[in-house]
């Protein structure tokens, strides 16, 4: 009997029957719902894959064969059955298990890969390498319906086709976006194309007939009709094969046996194949398999207080004002906070798939012919878009609103969901705006005011974190920035978005040692208010606090403007986040191993 604590490796699980391997999925499942429940993370799309990355792993001999997971979010199990199930009491804990592949982790995982749409590319790049090598290892992609909505996966497929390569590619159909053709013709023709066997002899046949003069070239014409018809009728793989790609499918992706019979037909054939598994996501967890949206991603459904709540409630009431506002998202309308405005405003709500890029251009003509659109995107989907952000909305000066969620430290996602690059690329936008909400009214009341420029983009950034609430009279209004406290020495505190309460406190931990600070709420960090900055010209030190890079992020634009000015220019120390990859933690313990807490800051004003 095999236990999911015994597997040390993939090796394990060769020589087992159907029925312990049956038993190994259950005890699976149960392990995926004990981890994700306590530590957070993907749930319904790990229940989704537990027989095919048993299969998987059965069929090819990972490490040596390279298995991609695209995106990472399905390979919990893939995790477990190389190795790791001991270590899930601590996913996505710090020093604990990555929630998405690891390099650092695992020979088994290739890539960090946490963003969509990319694993075809890695693909055809490890299958490039290794036929030049002469290496015979095979690479397989294992793809998300959703995934296919990105443009990325498209210019890889074009180049497998085009290669030749041994790929396999996987193609997870969790969401049914290919309808399963069900009839004892459609299921014969499955097992008959899936046969390597057939079709090399049906290969043989071929091409003895065209070797016989006229009679060669009517079976031959009559043997490519007949294969477009059936083709056209009941199966779907017109699209891949006019690529160059052989399609195999669809499969029950909860059938270990065919799993492992479709795999291991398709790793025969030479040249790239895609194996058609249907998969339900969710499956064996009933609150997951009812609820796809809530289960899906980690935080899908909004936390009271939270910025992305305020965001949700102030759409919907702009859009009752505004007839012309549209909600664009890229797949995630669940956790950007557009679940509301898409059902009070259906037709005003679209969602492009995992396709970013495309989601900013297609703003940019909405904005063009008079509408008034809002992205709502993670920073850190938003920054695979900047060149379309730049030079399609921006060189276009278009009003799209940039609604950018988890700008900062994220914490439990790791280095590829960390949002900290979106103030320092978008600020180098010639006539980009971007603003930074303290508390949930500055939230609204940025909002309201992105409705009156019309002169270039908007973004408005906020954290994952919980919003602050305030009194009316500590909201600030338009482009101006707001005097927090206002100190009788030299040294002024800036904090930029959420570090604004961070530095309130280090000026109260100073007024105790006697240092009485001036604090600024910028509010607008793109164009910076002219007023702040000649307050701040009178200092001798001015500290700015933000949760972005501080390599061309908002301080280092702040000391530059002043250094501009006619007088002599302060000591500005800028506080950020320095140019690493940061892993996955707890926000508020990275932050304080950054230096960006009220102890740390209050430091640096003593110190300078």
């Amino acid at each position: 009997m095999i236990t999911l604590d015994s597997i040390t490796g993939p090796e394990d699980l060769q020589g087992r029957s159907l029925d312990e391997l049956n038993d190994l999925c259950v005890e699976i499942r149960e392990r995926l719902i004990e981890a994700v429940s306590a530590n957070g993370g993907h749930l319904g799309s790990n229940l989704g894959a537990v027989e095919l990355s048993v299969a998987l792993h059965r069929v090819f001999r990972s490490p040596h064969d390279v298995i991609l997971w695209d995106t990472g979010h399905q390979a919990y199990v893939h995790k477990m059955l190389t190795g790791r199930a001991g270590d899930f009491d601590n996913l996505r804990k710090a020093d604990g298990l990555s929630g998405y592949p690891s390099r650092a982790e695992s020979a088994h995982d290739w890539v960090e890969n946490s963003h969509a749409s990319t694993a075809l590319s890695y693909a055809y790049g490890l299958s490039t390498a290794f036929e030049l090598q002469d290496n015979r290892r095979r690479v397989v992609a294992v793809v998300g319906d959703g995934a296919l909505t990105g443009g990325m996966a498209y210019e890889g497929l074009n180049n497998l086709g085009h290669s030749g390569n041994d790929v396999t590619i996987v193609l997870n159909d969790n969401g049914r976006s290919y309808a399963p053709t069900v009839s004892r013709l459609s299921e014969s023709l499955v097992k008959i194309r899936s046969n390597p066997v057939y079709m090399r002899r049906q290969a043989k046949m071929e091409e003895i007939a065209e070797r016989i003069p006229w009679v060669g070239e009517m079976i031959q014409r009559g043997v490519q009709m007949s294969k477009a018809a059936i083709r056209e009728l009941w199966e779907p793989p017109a699209f891949w094969e006019t690529l160059g790609i052989r399609y195999l499918g669809p499969f029950d992706g909860h059938d270990i046996a065919s799993l492992e019979e479709a795999l291991s037909n398709a790793a025969e054939f030479a040249g790239p194949v895609v194996v058609h598994v249907l998969t339900q996501k969710g499956r064996g967890y009933k609150p997951a398999e009812d609820d796809h949206v809530k289960h899906m991603h980690d935080s899908g459904s909004l936390r009271a207080g939270s910025y992305t709540a305020a965001f949700a409630d102030t759409l919907v009431k702009l859009g009752e004002a505004h007839r012309e506002l549209m909600a664009i998202t890229a797949a995630m309308p669940d956790s950007t906070g557009l679940l509301a405005f898409r059902e009070r405003f259906g037709e005003r709500c679209i969602d492009v798939g995992i396709a970013e890029q495309h989601a900013v251009t297609a703003a940019t003509g909405m904005a063009m012919a008079g509408q008034r659109p809002v992205i709502a995107v993670y920073s850190t989907f938003l920054s695979r878009a900047f060149d379309q952000v730049n030079l399609d909305c921006g060189l276009h000066s278009q009003p799209v609103i940039f609604a950018i969620d988890r700008a900062g430290i994220t914490g439990d996602d790791g280095p590829s969901h960390h949002g900290v690059l979106d103030m320092a690329l978008l600020s180098k936008v010639p006539n980009m705006t971007i603003m930074a909400p303290s508390s949930v009214q500055e939230l609204e009341q940025m909002f309201t005011d992105a409705m009156s420029i019309s002169d270039g983009p908007i973004a408005i950034r906020w954290p994952k974190t919980a919003a602050r609430s305030v009194a009316e009279k500590d909201v600030g209004s338009g482009l101006a920035a707001r005097l927090v406290r206002r100190g009788n020495s030299k040294v002024c505190l800036v904090g930029v978005g959420k570090m604004l309460q961070a530095c309130e406190e280090a000026a109260e931990l100073l007024a105790d040692d006697g240092l009485d600070v001036t604090v600024w709420d910028p509010r607008v960090v793109k164009p910076l208010c002219t007023d702040m900055l000649d307050d701040l010209a009178a200092a001798d030190v001015v500290i700015t606090v933000e949760d972005g890079v501080i390599n061309g992020g908002i301080g280092e634009s702040l000391r530059t403007a002043l250094e501009n000015t006619e007088r002599a220019a302060p000591k500005v120390i800028t506080l950020g986040i320095p140019s690493e990859y940061l892993p996955h933690g707890n926000a508020d313990a990275i932050l304080s191993d950054l230096g960006l807490t009220a102890g740390s800051i209050a430091a640096n004003a003593r110190k300078a």
